[in-house]
């Protein structure tokens, strides 16, 4: 999960737990650092294998659309599923993110209970979804 504001991220994750999900979840709240995770981490996806990426735009170092850009153009990372969770509901930023190769967009409600419950929905929607398989 690539995201600064810390009381997102604990909803966030509060709410992938209440959907069953108990996968590790690794909390990044900078571009940069998630990034070296991501392409040099000893124990991260390009080492082994597919993990699902949660994805803030909005983040104090760099877009995340720049982020979605590295990831994507990584040939071991390119199949990697990211979901862009971002209160930007711009209809060009939207497209963009697809056209870089988001799988899922969500828009961050304002309001908390409007957002636990996307969040929720969210955690039901990761808890079916089949990851790549993992290239040699």
């Amino acid at each position: 999960m690539i995201e600064d504001d810390e009381g997102h991220a604990r909803l966030i994750e509060r709410n992938i737990r209440r959907a069953g999900i108990s996968n590790n979840v690794r909390h990044f709240s900078d571009g940069t650092t998630a990034l070296d995770y991501l392409f040099n981490g000893s124990d991260g996806p390009t080492m082994n294998g597919p993990a699902l990426i949660l994805l803030d735009l909005n983040l104090p170092d760099m877009s995340g659309t720049d982020i979605l850009a590295k990831i994507k153009s990584q040939p071991k990372l390119k199949r990697t599923p990211v979901v862009v969770l971002t209160t930007t509901d711009d209809k060009t930023e939207i497209q963009r993110c697809y056209d870089l190769g988001a799988n899922v967009y969500v828009t961050k409600p304002v309001d908390y209970e409007a957002f636990a419950d996307a969040i929720r929905q969210l955690g039901l929607f990761i808890s079916v979804i089949q990851l790549p398989e993992v290239e040699a």
